[in-house]
């Protein structure tokens, strides 16, 4: 054990309230841990001028590492800022009115004032209290992975993936994420433009001071992509050091080009598409860069498919009808 931080073998052995103790315990070391009402908590961490604020859900805390801790913790220690890490006991797009307490007590207080620079980040439901909540902080920089503009069936019924949860409140304090940015200060939404519902809700996003940053075949755990192709942690790194822009994010974008399951999705979709031609060029390229044999077996399969579609059919004899 080091600083109160357990071995990831006795991490992985913790029941989900375990595990929510040991980040109280964290909380008493760093700064401070307190629940918001029954489904959520929140963990500071005060280390220095530049404050990450980030919102995650527990299962993904504890599925995404090996030392179970939350990414904005982590991130934030690494470069030596102070982090706020909201935690939502279950996916519950932070739609808690002990949570907007919380918030409120922080605007009360001037907390974010105290910091030189805020960057607020989430992604998917998190994405979306990333962007309502930024509006406690204005000037801050947001980050926002696939975020939902709002659940409320008046608005987004075009999105049927979350069903269950339009029966929560999306229309009082908090709601309407994009009229939350107003005050934010530069804004990023990334997702990819091959899903309908994420392109529509980056859509409602749109201000002058939003960038939209649209990923084909990001797929729909943009998180877990950009961090695949090690994209996830500079982005934060940079947005917390005040030089993270879109030109900044294309750079590490290009990652993607050397990331096992970025090329096999877009293998996929190009074959969904049925571009067998474009599905070649990619397992070429693949396999001259890379030499990974799942995609030299494809090419092989491919090549031998456009082969035959190529030669000239045989004479029959005869003349047409």
């Amino acid at each position: 054990m080091d600083g109160g931080k357990l071995e990831t073998s006795t991490m992985r052995d913790l029941n989900d309230s375990d595990w929510l103790r040991h980040i109280e315990e964290l909380g008493e070391l760093e700064g401070y841990w307190e629940p918001l009402g029954a489904e959520h908590s929140v963990l500071f961490a005060d280390r220095g001028p530049v404050l990450l604020v980030s919102f995650e859900i527990r299962a993904a805390i504890r599925a995404r590492s090996e030392d179970q801790l939350p990414l904005g913790f982590t991130l934030a220690e690494a470069g030596g800022h102070s982090s706020l890490t909201l935690i939502a006991h279950d996916e519950s797009w932070f739609r808690d009115p002990a949570v907007y307490a919380y918030v409120d007590r922080l605007v009360d207080e001037a907390f974010f004032e105290d910091f030189d620079r805020v960057v607020f980040y989430g992604a998917g439901s998190c994405g979306y209290a990333a962007a309502a909540f930024s509006v406690a902080a204005p000037g801050a920089t947001v980050i926002t992975l696939a975020p939902q503009a709002t659940l409320e069936a008046r608005l987004t019924a075009w999105d049927d993936r979350f069903r269950r949860r339009r029966r929560q409140n999306f229309t009082d304090r908090y709601g309407f994420a994009p009229d939350m940015l107003d005050g934010a200060g530069a804004v990023h939404v990334i997702y990819d433009p091959l899903i309908g519902p994420d392109a529509m809700h980056a859509a409602l996003m749109a201000r002058p001071h939003v960038t939209l940053l649209p990923c084909r075949n990001l797929g729909s755990t943009p998180e877990t992509a950009l961090a695949e192709i090690d994209a996830l942690e500079p982005m934060l790194a940079q947005a917390c050091a005040g030089t993270f822009t879109a030109t900044a994010f294309w750079k590490l974008w290009r990652g993607r080009r050397n990331a096992m399951r970025y090329l096999r999705r877009l293998a996929g979709y190009l074959n969904s598409s049925g571009r067998p031609g474009l599905e070649a060029m990619l397992c070429r390229n693949v396999v001259r860069r890379l030499g990974w044999p799942r995609f030299r077996n494809r090419l092989v399969v491919l090549e031998d498919q456009l082969g035959k579609s190529a030669r000239p059919e045989p004479a029959t004899g005869g003349t047409a009808a």
